[in-house]
């Protein structure tokens, strides 16, 4: 019996299995993926050797608990496909099937009592909302278990999530909206930002190359300061931007233009797009 199966082998599940296999987590010969992307499972048994199926119910019936990596629009065929082939014939759970498992859903906007109801009401199952810098192990995951998942359950899903970088456990699984609008979305503000520094830096003469590397190392020192300082973001700040200085005039353009309020209502409106995602059903 393996601890982890995968239902889909696509580069959150790569890179969650080879942060859990690099970490010593688990035995790469302590999980199994299926995926019926004959590419997808070829990358698992050659560069991470973990076993591979394009059978879900073999995922389902040889491991103790199963991580949905799937896309939203494809997760109620698999959702039906382990029901129909864990129940008794008659929609319930059978011993060993559904019910002895633990299920882990990165499948977004698709809520826990979506994943209950298709599993037969009494499964164990955890929601998580990562992001894409998990490909690198840098992630941040936020969870939230459902009613029938102990905190064992929440601790073994946090272990798989931090192999990757940073987990936290959350009450209230209405927050992975917010959640899904900073973290789960944020690499793309963080690469725009990236960007618009980078252009605005060849547009003041500098090679382009040399821009974004600029633009790249000035981001990553900041956020390393910040992270290590005892001090508030607001402090950094002034720390940075001397009066009458060539940071203060930058800042004073950027609060002519709002650009805290552009920040809030694109984080706004991320979180409204992830609540309504999760009203379709």
């Amino acid at each position: 019996m393996r601890k982890l199966g995968f239902i889909g082998a696509g580069n959150m599940a790569e890179a969650l299995a080879r942060g859990l296999v690099e970490n010593k987590v688990f035995k790469a010969s302590e999980l199994i993926a299926s995926d019926v992307d004959a590419a997808r499972r070829r990358k698992f048994k050659g560069a991470l050797k973990i076993e591979v199926t394009t059978d879900n119910l073999k995922v389902l019936n040889s491991s103790r608990a199963v991580l949905f990596a799937v896309k939203p629009q494809t997760i109620d065929a698999v959702l039906g496909e382990l029901a129909r082939g864990g129940g008794d014939g008659n929609g319930a759970p059978r011993a060993g099937g559904l019910s002895s498992k633990l299920f882990v859903s990165i499948a977004a906007g698709v809520t826990l009592g979506r994943l209950e109801g298709a599993l037969g009401g009494r499964a164990r199952v955890i929601r998580v909302m990562p992001n894409a810098p998990a490909m690198v192990g840098q992630g941040m995951a936020a969870l939230v278990r459902g009613r029938n998942a102990s905190r064992a359950d929440e601790a073994f899903a946090l272990r798989i999530f931090r192999a990757v970088g940073d987990a936290v456990a959350l009450k209230n699984e209405s927050l992975l909206d917010a959640v899904t609008a900073l973290s789960g979305s944020g690499p793309a503000y963080v690469y725009l930002f990236a960007k618009s520094l980078a252009d605005a830096g060849v547009a003041q003469g500098l090679p382009a190359e040399l821009a974004l590397r600029m633009a790249l190392k000035t981001i990553r020192g900041a956020e390393e300061n910040m992270r290590r300082s005892p001090m508030a973001a607001a402090e950094l700040i002034r720390i940075v931007a001397s009066p009458g200085g060539t940071t203060e005039a930058a800042l004073k353009q950027l609060a002519a233009d709002g650009f805290s309020d552009i920040v809030a209502r694109a984080i706004h409106a991320a979180a409204e797009r992830s609540r309504e995602l999760g009203r379709v059903v």
